[in-house]
């Protein structure tokens, strides 16, 4: 997994940014079974950081769904 950045989030693509959510959530989700059957997590800080990443993430899409579209205006 690699952290998404914020300024690399806001310039992806919809798409994009749907597919690298999905898969962060199936990430973060493997990793906290590991913990509920019993086993120790073995990077903390990972955890914390997918769930941040999400958050971003979905701030962002939020923001592009609120943003009103921009024009260009003439000169």
């Amino acid at each position: 997994m690699s952290i998404l950045k914020l300024k690399e989030a806001r310039e992806m693509p919809k798409e994009n940014l749907d597919k690298k959510l999905s898969e962060i959530r199936l990430e973060l989700a493997k990793e906290l079974g590991k913990i509920r059957v019993g086993g120790v997590a073995e990077n903390p800080g990972k955890i914390r950081e997918m769930k941040k990443t999400i958050a971003r993430i979905l701030t962002i899409q939020s923001e592009k769904k609120k943003a009103p579209a921009k024009k260009a205006e003439p000169k």
